[in-house]
This record gives structure tokens, C-alpha cells and sequence, in this order.
């Protein structure tokens, strides 16, 4: 007879009998037999509620976080943000993960951006304040919000993202933090902040330079807020493949994701960590960084490891980070 229990039923058993009982060897053997995603979820899971995110973990070092306020095509409000920090700070210090996918929910928009009417009423709207108190307030309010978008780019795990129907906004301001960006053919991609009276400034117009080959286009699309298609993000280089639909992107992300998990995660640590450097620094710079940095991780053993599966024609484990 085939036993079915859910994973809160079996978080409760487990920390509910004492180890050496034969109740709790009954739930570890059933709990020793449960597929990683769910046993990952058993013991982490309930630790990753939040509102507007769904965080999952489908495949073995693979998290997945969804942007979820589908009602508002996954607009932003400044609760989300601020979330959304909180979950990537968590997830790159979390030893079971080596990868993450973020999405956005529903078939509708990955994000449509900022909620622009929840903004209206909070740091947008007329507080009658000193000039110069309310900048100073203003900036302390740009500095976290970009704070909590950059957590995704300091994540010490390489994240990749797929962006679907609208793209709007801060999808761009998410996306450019992104390590790899995949996206469905229809998604329609747009910088939006001209169009309602604003700079972008939650890191598009320092990103977006550095991640495409042309700074006319970079101008072009943040200055006329135009709609570009997944063609032309794709010509430009601002995604890396299209699929046909959200759902065949997200399983190519997975496809991805697991292949990158698989790899040893000291050397994709630092293979994230000196790309992002060099990009900021002269390639003088980048090479002595990198001669430091790997002056320290080459010594890991995740250097014999792959060596030596290589040899014996196994596939090579390595242990968490």
C-alpha cells in the first residue's frame, strides 16, 4: 500500500518524536525515500513565506522564486522590494543552493514595474516638507530601494531569470542584475521612466550600458520609453535565447540551472564574482584580482574532485558552500 504524506505532516512527526523511537525511525525512512525538492522544502520551506513571493525548490541546489501579485500584473509596491531583498540576501548565504530562477506569476507580465498609484500616495506625493529635508529623504529612500534590487546582482549564487509579457520598468532595473536573462518570444520589454516624468534611477542607466554593445540603443529605448520586442532584445544581446513560450522558457532555465548546480560551486562562486569585477575595472585589474582571488581558491578540493571524476569517468559531487 502506497503511504502518502504531506510535507507539513511529516515536519510534524519528525519534530514531534524523539530520535531512537520506533515512531520516528517509521517517518525517517519515509522521509530518507522523499525526492530532494520536497525534502529540501520539509525542512526549509516554512521559513520562506511571503506575500508576493513564492520560493520554491524544484531540483536538487535550485531555488526558484516567483514574483506573485498576478492581480496587479506583478506591479510593485514598496512591501515587495523590500522582500525581494530579504529573499536573495537569504538564498546567497544558504548552503543548499547553488542556483536561482526568478520568474514572474501568471501568463500576463513578468512585472509591469513600479505600482506607480502606491508610489503616488507614499514617496511621490507632496509632503509639504522642507526642500532639502524631503531630498535628503528622497535619496535615503532611492539608496534602499536600489539596495534591495542590487541583493539580487551581490548574490553570491548565479541567478537567472525568464521574462515574459510585459517587461516594464523595473523588470529591466531586476533583469539587468540578473547573471542570465532568457525570455518568451512575445514579451514586450519597455524602459518606462521617461514616460512618467523620471530618470530610471534603480539601475537601469548604469546597467544597461554595460550589457549591450550599443550606447545609441541604450539611449534610443530609455529616452523615447518605446516598446523593443524579444527579436530585438535578443539582436542586441540583452537576452541570451528566446522561446516560444513562457512555460518552455522557464524549463530551459531549469535545464540550465541544474547543469550550473552540478558544477563545482567554490569555482562558479568566483567564476560570478570576477566576471562582475571585471566589468567594473580595467582588464590590469581584473587580472590581478583574479591571480588573488585564485591564489586562495585553487586550493580548494573541488579542484581533485574534478580531476579525478574526469579520470575515473564519474560524475563529479562536490560539498556545499
Amino acid at each position: 500500500m502506497e503511504t502518502r504524506l504531506g510535507t507539513s505532516a511529516i515536519r510534524l512527526c519528525l519534530t514531534s518524536q524523539l530520535p531512537g523511537t520506533q515512531e520516528f525511525s517509521f517517518v525517517n525512512s519515509i522521509y530518507s525515500k522523499v525526492p530532494f525538492c520536497l525534502k529540501f522544502d520539509i525542512m526549509a520551506g516554512e521559513t520562506f513565506k511571503y506575500q508576493f513571493f513564492n520560493v520554491s525548490f524544484p531540483e536538487e541546489h535550485v531555488a526558484h522564486v516567483e514574483i506573485n501579485r498576478q492581480d496587479k500584473l506583478n506591479a510593485f509596491i514598496e512591501e515587495m522590494w523590500l522582500s525581494m531583498g530579504k529573499i536573495f540576501n537569504r538564498l546567497s548565504h544558504d548552503p543548499n543552493v547553488r542556483v536561482i530562477v526568478l520568474t514572474g506569476a501568471g501568463e500576463k507580465a513578468y512585472t509591469a514595474g513600479l505600482d506607480v498609484q502606491a508610489a503616488s500616495e507614499g514617496m511621490l506625493s507632496d509632503s509639504g516638507d522642507d526642500p532639502a529635508r524631503k531630498a535628503n529623504n528622497n535619496r535615503r529612500y532611492i539608496l534602499e530601494f536600489q539596495d534591495c534590487v542590487s541583493a539580487i546582482e551581490k548574490c553570491e549564487k548565479p541567478v537567472i531569470t525568464v521574462l515574459h509579457g510585459y517587461a516594464f520598468g523595473l523588470a529591466i532595473d531586476m533583469s539587468l542584475c540578473c547573471d542570465i536573462r532568457l525570455c518568451a518570444a512575445t514579451t514586450q520589454f519597455c524602459v518606462k521612466e521617461v514616460d512618467i516624468g523620471v530618470a530610471a534611477d534603480i539601475g537601469t542607466l548604469s546597467r544597461l550600458p554595460k550589457a549591450v554593445a550599443s550606447a545609441s540603443w541604450v539611449k534610443d529605448v530609455s529616452l523615447t520609453a518605446r516598446v523593443f520586442d524579444a527579436a530585438e532584445a535578443l539582436r542586441v544581446g540583452f537576452v541570451s535565447s528566446v522561446h516560444h513560450d513562457k512555460q518552455a522558457a522557464v524549463k530551459a532555465a531549469l535545464t540550465l540551472a541544474t547543469k550550473i548546480a552540478s558544477k563545482s560551486p567554490v569555482a562558479v562562486l568566483g567564476t560570478k564574482e570576477l566576471i562582475n569585477y571585471s566589468r567594473d575595472h580595467s582588464v590590469a585589474d581584473g587580472l590581478n584580482y583574479t591571480a588573488a582571488w585564485n591564489s586562495a581558491m585553487i586550493q580548494t578540493n573541488d579542484v581533485k574532485g574534478a580531476f579525478l571524476s574526469g579520470l575515473q569517468k564519474r560524475k563529479p559531487t562536490f560539498e556545499k558552500l
